[in-house]
C-alpha cells in the first residue's frame, strides 16, 4: 500500500489516548486493576475446570478397571431434554428424602435399643443426652412425612405427564412398588419409639390388616409375631424397617434410575399438544 503525501499523511496518525483528565499515576493504577481482575477471574475459572474435571478422572479410573465407562458417562452427562421444569426435580427431591432418612438412621441405630422395656428410655436418651439427637432424630421423624408427600407428587406427576405408557410400564410397576415399601417403612418405624400413641396406632393398623381377605390374618401374625403383640414385635418391626425395607427400596431406585437413564423422560403435556398442532398445520 503506496504512504499518501506528508500532510495528508500526518492527519491519517492515530490520536493520543485520552486522559480523562486524571494524572498518568492513576491512568496506571487503574490498568493495573483490571489486570489484576483478569489474573483473579482466569484463577477462578482454572478452578472451576479443575473441580469439573473430577468427575471425569473419577469415571476414567473406574473405566479402566470395570469397563463401566459408556455407562457412568451416558448417566452423569446425559443431556437435559427439552421443556424439563421444576416437575421433574420430584424423583430427585424423593431420592435425596431417602438418602437423608438412611444417613439419620444409622445414627439413631446406634443408640437405640429395640426392646419392649428400653426402647422408650432410649429414645428419651437420644432426645435429651445425646449431642444433636433431638435435631437428628426430628429430621427422621418429619423427613418420612416429607418423603410421603414427595413420592405421591412424583407419581403423581408422573401419571399426569402420560410416563406410564409404553416403553415405560415396569418403571411404573417399580414406582408403584415403592409406594407400598415407603408406607411399610412409616408403618414399622412409627411403633419404635414405643409410647402409649404409637403402640395403639400399631395396633390399630395390624388389626385392619388382619380383617384382609385371605392373606390378612398371615400376615398380621408375621407383624406381630405371634397371636398377640410382645416383645418379638418390636424386634421384628426394628429388623423389617432397618434392614428389609431399605434395601429393597435402594435395589428398585437403582432399577429405575437405570430406567430412566436408559428410556429417557416423557415431555410435558404442552410441549406433546404443540408439536401435534404443528403437524396439523404441516397437513394443511
Amino acid at each position: 500500500m503506496r504512504l499518501l503525501p506528508g500532510p495528508l499523511r500526518r492527519r491519517r496518525e492515530p490520536a493520543p489516548a485520552p486522559t480523562d483528565g486524571r494524572p498518568d499515576g492513576d491512568l496506571r493504577k487503574g490498568h493495573e486493576a483490571v489486570a489484576l481482575e483478569h489474573e483473579r477471574e482466569a484463577a477462578r475459572e482454572r478452578r472451576r475446570e479443575a473441580i469439573a474435571d473430577v468427575p471425569i478422572a473419577v469415571v476414567g479410573w473406574l473405566d479402566e478397571r470395570t469397563g463401566a465407562g459408556p455407562f457412568l458417562r451416558g448417566f452423569l452427562y446425559r443431556k437435559v431434554p427439552k421443556g424439563t421444569n421444576w416437575f421433574y426435580t420430584l424423583g430427585s427431591a424423593t431420592m435425596f428424602a431417602f438418602i437423608s432418612q438412611a444417613v439419620t438412621g444409622v445414627f439413631l441405630a446406634m443408640y437405640y435399643r429395640p426392646s419392649a422395656t428400653q426402647a422408650y428410655e432410649s429414645i428419651q436418651h437420644i432426645q435429651n443426652d445425646v449431642f444433636l439427637g433431638q435435631l437428628v432424630r426430628g429430621m427422621h421423624k418429619w423427613g418420612a412425612s416429607v418423603m410421603m408427600v414427595l413420592i405421591f407428587l412424583h407419581m403423581g406427576r408422573t401419571f399426569f405427564f402420560g410416563a406410564y405408557k409404553y416403553p415405560r410400564e415396569l418403571n411404573w410397576i417399580i414406582g408403584v412398588v415403592l409406594i407400598v415399601l415407603t408406607m411399610v417403612m412409616g408403618l414399622t418405624g412409627y411403633l419404635l419409639p414405643f409410647d402409649q400413641r404409637s403402640f395403639w396406632a400399631t395396633v390399630v393398623a395390624v388389626n385392619l390388616n388382619s380383617s384382609g381377605p385371605i392373606i390378612g390374618p398371615y400376615l398380621a401374625d408375621f407383624l406381630r409375631g405371634g397371636a398377640e403383640f410382645g416383645a418379638t414385635t418390636i424386634s421384628r418391626f426394628y429388623a423389617i424397617h432397618m434392614l428389609l425395607v431399605p434395601g429393597l427400596i435402594a435395589a428398585l431406585i437403582g432399577i429405575h434410575l437405570y430406567l430412566v437413564a436408559k428410556l429417557g423422560t416423557t415431555a410435558p403435556p404442552w410441549l406433546k399438544a404443540e408439536k401435534a398442532r404443528d403437524l396439523a398445520k404441516e397437513e394443511i
